[in-house]
């Protein structure tokens, strides 16, 4: 039997991750909000709906990866009646921890199995088939995802049974704080060696090989220097909500993360200014005053 696959959000990351579900052999149907970005899926074989509801009925596995916890809540809440009983809810989306048990009541709600089951890896790696997903749910529905998991990621990292308790979005979201922080790092650097008549490529040579060497680093620096910030892998609005979600998430328990707050201002002011469609690096342009 092949397993039919209900993609709920096509963009960057949806329309990747379908694109890798048809050539695995899967039946996929796509739905987005603006359906002019899922059309082009069906030159690829899915089957494009124009409503959330049909392309869930009667799914195996249904995929979310819509921008946020509220569009999950008002697009899921629509939709997952039509759901058929005993199907898989694969919820890939990043939503704050605190979504997350929200979210998996309505799949209890819904008679359906909860998968908290966030990716890492941007535009490139899910083009590839290459990111890497955190998943957590009971060890008997892991079979049912093998084929979606094996099309859209190289690897994937079990963080436990409880999909409800969010282990794999904790995770996810120490991974963001970690991959925001670089990115940001690597923007004031720039801005700062162009400030002082440095140039940034002078920079990368002195920590070249070294400990303080980063290919990530390298990555976001090209984007800036090279002034090729789109298409973006990852754009600076979608950083700025999950750097918001981080410092949320640290804030509810006690823990203040300056540097994250830091982080997040900066993804604002980018976005303020214009940025927000283009790559995350575009978080360079927040350390200049607006004109």
């Amino acid at each position: 039997m092949t397993t039919t696959v209900a993609v709920l959000g096509t963009g960057i990351m949806g329309a990747a991750m379908a694109r890798n579900l048809l050539r695995a052999g899967l039946e996929v149907r796509v739905w987005n909000r603006t359906p002019e970005r899922a059309l082009p899926l069906a030159d690829d074989g899915a089957t494009v709906a124009l409503h959330a509801a049909d392309a869930v009925a009667g799914a195996d596995v249904v995929l979310t990866m819509l921008f946020d916890a509220t569009a999950v809540r008002e697009v899921m809440n629509d939709a997952g009646p039509a759901m058929r009983q005993g199907a898989v809810w694969m919820q890939s989306t990043t939503v704050g921890v605190d979504d997350v048990p929200e979210l998996a009541a309505l799949a209890d709600r819904l008679g359906v199995t909860y998968v908290d089951a966030p990716v890492l890896g941007t535009r490139a790696p899910a083009e590839a088939g290459k990111l890497t997903i955190l998943a957590a749910c009971p060890i008997e529905i892991r079979p049912e995802l093998a084929a979606v998991l094996g099309a859209v990621g190289s690897r994937t990292v079990w963080t436990g049974e409880d999909g409800a308790s969010a282990p794999s979005t904790k995770l996810k979201l120490v991974a963001n704080s970690w991959v925001l922080a670089i990115n940001n790092a690597a923007g004031e650097m720039v801005a700062l060696a162009e400030s002082l008549d440095v140039d940034p490529q002078q920079f990368l040579r002195l920590i070249e090989g070294g400990p303080l060497d980063s290919g990530y680093l390298r990555i976001k620096t090209g984007l800036i220097m090279d002034d090729a910030l789109t298409p973006p892998s990852f754009s600076a609005s979608a950083a700025g909500k999950d750097a918001q979600l981080i410092v949320a998430a640290a804030s509810a328990r006690g823990v203040r993360l300056d540097g994250a707050q830091a982080s997040a201002d900066r993804f604002a002011r980018a976005v303020h200014a214009g940025h927000g469609g283009e790559d995350m690096a575009a978080a360079y342009f927040a350390s200049f005053e607006e004109k």
